[in-house]
């Protein structure tokens, strides 16, 4: 990891860590689930929500009162929304994409899941998404959530990410290997 993204990373976690302590302690994670997705949506959506956040030319000020009128208009919880404050007053917002991963995962861990990447050559249906959870879920031995993108240079097959481990049963990989094989041998 580069320096600037393990400081990212660190400033996000000590973020993440404290709101989820206070949530946890005022038994209110299922709010916080809930306003950590809306949120996520929000900045997945919102070109203007990115830009005030990553954008130095935003004062402290501007940066304060706009997340605070996003964090009323959401309606996010009292905690959720003090922390983006004081985030704004510390010019930290930029933080905030890794913040929302970083609650995610504690949330997925308090829970008992598993988040599992899933990169397949064609969407899959519910009934596929289903069968693939249950699999993996049976293998790890908790619940698993997939998160299902859509990548056509696969050809075929799928690419699953859980956790360190990865299983790539892509057509693209058993080219390429049998591509390799084949220089090996001329």
């Amino acid at each position: 990891m580069s320096e600037p993204a393990s400081i990212s990373a660190g400033i996000a976690g000590r973020y993440a860590t404290a709101v989820f302590e206070l949530v946890k302690e005022a038994k209110g994670l299922k709010a916080l689930e809930a306003d950590v997705a809306a949120l996520e949506g929000a900045v997945k959506d919102s070109a203007d929500l990115r830009a005030l956040i990553s954008s130095p030319i935003y004062t402290r000020d501007q940066q304060t009162r706009a997340i605070g009128a996003l964090a009323t208009k959401m309606g996010l919880s009292q905690t959720l929304s003090n922390t983006l404050g004081l985030m704004a007053q510390g010019r930290r917002l930029f933080v905030l994409p890794q913040l929302i991963a970083a609650l995610q995962a504690m949330i997925a861990e308090e829970k008992g899941e598993v988040t599992a990447d899933v990169t397949a050559a064609e969407a899959l249906t519910k009934t596929q998404a289903d069968r693939l959870a249950k699999s993996l879920s049976a293998s790890v031995g908790k619940t698993v959530k997939l998160n299902t993108t859509v990548d056509d240079s696969l050809i075929g097959g799928l690419i699953v990410k859980v956790g360190s481990k990865m299983i790539d049963t892509s057509i693209r990989s058993k080219l390429a290997s049998l591509q390799n094989a084949m220089k090996e041998v001329g």
